[in-house]
């Protein structure tokens, strides 16, 4: 799988550079079906969190703590995760972060609250790993000229894993309870499994012990983490460039990207919630609607890509702005119409990675100034994102409806134009 290896008579040599490798089918594969269990497990909280709430006898706030956890981790859990990439290799880092998803689900599917926050926090520390290596593996096995579509179906397969769960938990949770619709989607991460092990072993040098083959691979990460940063969307990579930190540009991305997390985490948990008690729609048709914001993001991640050929960067970033403003300000006045902003909603969501990160790359001068200036918006940003969905929780816990939760993320999608607008002048000056 590694990029310039070749056996030649038994030995590992350099590949020839004037050598044009093949596509790697099995590793963008591997690739996608990994993407679908780093997002999914997570969200498919949402559609039953009401009947969690009610069962354990919590409030929404502390509810909301089950999506929250893991958002904290993609933060906190960052220089470790980079760190076992280093150590392990990628393909092993692959297998661990699949298979803590699979324990981590396992463990969160015990009707006790403090058990799921657990089980949140192992699933939101090893998705992490995931998070930092899948880049890693792409900018490292793919060709230059498809990094960018590969990338994108990336980002196209964690929607699309987040679709399912949304719009599947609520009808097997129906027939089996919720604890058991959680672990169900377990499948998806165990094909996982069974594919990167097929990858690991398909790939193992003759002769080669596994801690030494994952030693190899590791220098190869190790200079992939910091340069993957060039292609990736959301991906929390570890950098120590002072450069970047006197960067205003960098800081304003931090702005746009907290106000995108929050918002995000914010609806992603209580959409099918708003959207059961905005349309009076029953849990099943009310997951359905609010898979929408899901679906649509499928298309969104190739979006930004495909307006900035042809027009520049300030028009795919406005139209994403003015899709996150849109989505809030529908639901408050035209609520019947909740497809129809669910759907805009979800293409800004998914858009607005790319925006940010498009322009980060933009704005910096050097590899190690980009993975520095990746973290510090990442690492920020997503401990901004941990207070969405509580805080959304509060707003309608105190006034009994969801208008004052719906201004609040109105707020954050202003805090993500004006941040943006204000990144984009900053970087016409650089």
């Amino acid at each position: 799988m590694g990029r310039g290896v070749e056996r030649c008579g038994g030995a590992v040599t350099g590949a020839a550079p004037a050598l044009r490798r093949p596509f790697p089918w099995l590793v963008v594969a591997g690739v996608l079906i990994a993407a679908l269990s780093l997002r999914a497990p997570v969200l498919a909280i949402s559609p039953v969190l009401r009947d969690i709430v009610a069962d354990l006898g919590i409030d929404a706030t502390s509810g909301s703590m089950l999506m929250t956890v893991a958002v904290a981790m993609f933060a906190i859990a960052t220089p470790a995760a980079s760190l076992v990439v280093r150590r392990a290799g990628p393909e092993i880092a692959v297998l661990v972060c699949l298979v803590g998803v699979v324990i981590g689900t396992l463990v969160r599917a015990a009707p006790n609250f403090t058990a799921m926050l657990i089980g949140t926090a192992i699933m939101g520390a090893t998705i992490t790993i995931g998070n930092v290596v899948i880049p890693v593996i792409i900018r490292r096995d793919v060709p230059d000229r498809s990094v960018p579509t590969v990338t994108a179906a990336y980002a196209a397969m964690m929607n699309l894993g987040s679709l399912l769960v949304t719009l599947a938990t609520v009808p097997i949770a129906d027939r089996t309870g919720w604890p058991l619709a959680l672990v169900a989607w377990s499948f998806l991460t165990i094909a996982g499994i069974v594919l990167w092990g097929v990858h690991l072993v398909r790939d193992r040098l003759p002769g080669v012990s596994w801690v030494e083959q994952g030693t190899r691979s590791s220098q190869t990460a190790s200079r992939g983490t910091e340069e993957s940063i060039a292609m990736t969307g959301p991906v929390p990579v570890v950098g120590r460039n002072r450069g970047a930190l006197r960067n205003p540009v960098v800081w304003l991305l931090t702005a746009t990207f907290a106000g995108q997390s929050a918002g995000y985490y914010a609806l992603s948990t209580w959409l099918p919630s708003i959207a059961a008690d905005l349309t009076g729609a029953q849990p099943t048709a009310a997951g359905a609607l609010a898979s929408m914001f899901q679906a649509t993001a499928i298309a969104g991640a190739f979006l930004v890509p495909l307006l900035a050929r042809f027009f520049p960067i300030v028009v795919p970033a406005m139209t994403v702005a003015v899709g996150w403003i849109v989505l809030s300000v529908g639901l408050l006045v035209a609520p019947e119409l909740y497809v129809l902003w669910a759907s805009i909603g979800g293409v800004a969501q998914a858009g607005g990675f790319v925006v940010v990160f498009t322009v980060l790359v933009r704005s910096v001068r050097s590899d190690a100034e980009a993975a520095t200036a990746s973290a510090t918006v990442q690492g920020i940003a997503y401990v901004a994102g941990t207070l969405g969905a509580p805080i959304a929780a509060s707003l309608h816990d105190a006034t009994g409806t969801w208008t004052a939760t719906l201004m609040f993320t109105l707020g954050l999608a202003v805090l993500f134009t004006v941040s943006l607008a204000a990144a984009l002048i900053a970087l016409r000056r650089r």
